[in-house]
């Protein structure tokens, strides 16, 4: 399928500027936001936006990317790992809910939202074009919340409660956003520690010069998605 314009949600400066440094052709664009920069792939036009970590700044950017007519939405950046995966591989999340949305009190699930969809999807197109990319795989679950699980207990809890595979700060508001607005959405996180009491010094210690860097990854991935027609 021809995207003919794609939007890029990231988080973090340090995610942000590498990615831009292996590209040609970036110009700067004037949005809301910290940063953005556009290019082009192939046919596609790219939109890529800096946030800021956290599910409100990435909601907002993805608003505002499918406002402006993005047919595909997409994220890369790191995630704690939680169940079967690695410190340093690439994953491809399969779906997405947001593990601090608690309305257990009330009697309701955990993460569950009265009414409303609150498990989301990757798009299966762009990921299986990501896996073709041959860099990360498939990797069920990711789950989701405003803040860095760096203990065993909370660690164990995603895992017992939603058998999630990754952990991050912004993919479901994304993928929300995404849902809402019937934009596709796919994502391609690294492991960058194990989301427990270690987690800070590995996450400060990630070393994107060990084999191909996640700015690379994403490349590899996000042109398997820009065809020429």
């Amino acid at each position: 399928m021809f995207y003919k314009k794609i939007g890029i949600v990231i988080a973090d400066e340090g995610e942000y500027t590498p990615f831009l440094d292996v590209l040609d052709g970036v110009s700067s664009c004037d949005t809301p936001f910290r940063a953005a920069a556009q290019f082009s792939v192939c046919k596609s036009s790219v939109t890529a936006i800096l946030c800021g970590i956290g599910k409100v700044n990435a909601a907002a950017a993805a608003m505002y990317l499918a406002d402006r007519g993005c047919d595909l939405i997409l994220n890369f950046g790191l995630s704690g790992g939680l169940k079967g995966v690695r410190r340093g591989e690439f994953v491809l999340p399969e779906r997405f809910l947001e593990h601090d949305f608690d309305l257990t009190p009330l009697g309701y699930k955990p993460c569950e939202k009265p009414g409303q969809t609150y498990v989301y999807n990757a798009d299966v197109d762009v990921l299986s074009a990501f896996e073709a990319a041959g860099v990360a795989n498939k990797a069920g679950t990711a789950v989701c919340g405003d803040r860095f699980v760096s203990d065993n207990k909370t660690r164990d809890f995603l895992i017992k409660n939603f058998s999630a595979s990754c952990c991050d700060m912004e993919t479901a508001a994304i993928a929300a956003v995404c849902n809402i607005a019937k934009v596709p959405f796919a994502a391609l996180r690294r492991i960058s520690d194990a989301a427990d009491d270690t987690a800070a010094d590995s996450y400060s210690d990630m070393n994107e010069n060990e084999g191909v860097s996640l700015a690379e990854a994403f490349i590899k991935c996000l042109n398997t998605v820009c065809v020429k027609e």
